[in-house]
């Protein structure tokens, strides 16, 4: 499998998934996927250097990832693919990017608390459209895990859904 890893992470490559992640799932490189960071050089770079050596960091639009897609599922490498939101995922996945048949778990890490964001925890906030999302990509056959770190406790969407969060 090329994709042994999938995030939502709204800083998309830093420390925690560097140093801790890393270290738990087997890993040759980050396919990072953002429109905004991708179409930054100076932030892409930035990104980029986060993933340590001899590792490769790609960042990548939502179109490039699509045109290469067979060629990263192809690849012996695994990969782990991060995006900065759960709708990132969805619209990728709508244009026919099928990680689901990569890897079925999707772990989530922090989301900044945002203007009409429901507070879920102590680092998750999430909009309407991104509740909309993971239910969209749980139902497409995803176990969506919301876990900062491998040895903190995790949660479920359907857990997190059922406590309601707050406003």
């Amino acid at each position: 499998m090329a994709i042994s890893f999938i995030r939502i992470d709204d800083r998309i490559i830093h420390g925690q998934v560097v140093t801790r992640w890393m270290s738990e799932r087997k890993c040759d490189g980050v396919v990072a996927v953002d429109d905004p960071s991708a179409n930054n050089p100076v932030l892409a770079k930035m990104l980029k250097s986060a993933v340590p050596s001899p590792l490769k960091g790609f960042v990548l639009t939502e179109e490039e990832l699509i045109r290469k897609w067979p060629k990263i599922v192809e690849s012996k490498r695994h990969y782990f693919l991060i995006a900065r939101s759960p709708e990132t995922l969805v619209r990728i996945f709508e244009s026919g990017v099928d990680f689901i048949s990569e890897h079925q778990e999707l772990n989530v890490g922090p989301m900044s608390v945002r203007d009409g964001a429901k507070k879920y925890g102590k680092n998750l906030s999430m909009i309407p459209t991104e509740e909309v999302a993971f239910d969209t990509l749980q139902k497409n056959g995803m176990t969506v895990s919301f876990q900062l770190v491998p040895d903190s406790k995790k949660k479920t969407w359907t857990e997190l859904k059922a406590e309601g969060g707050e406003s």
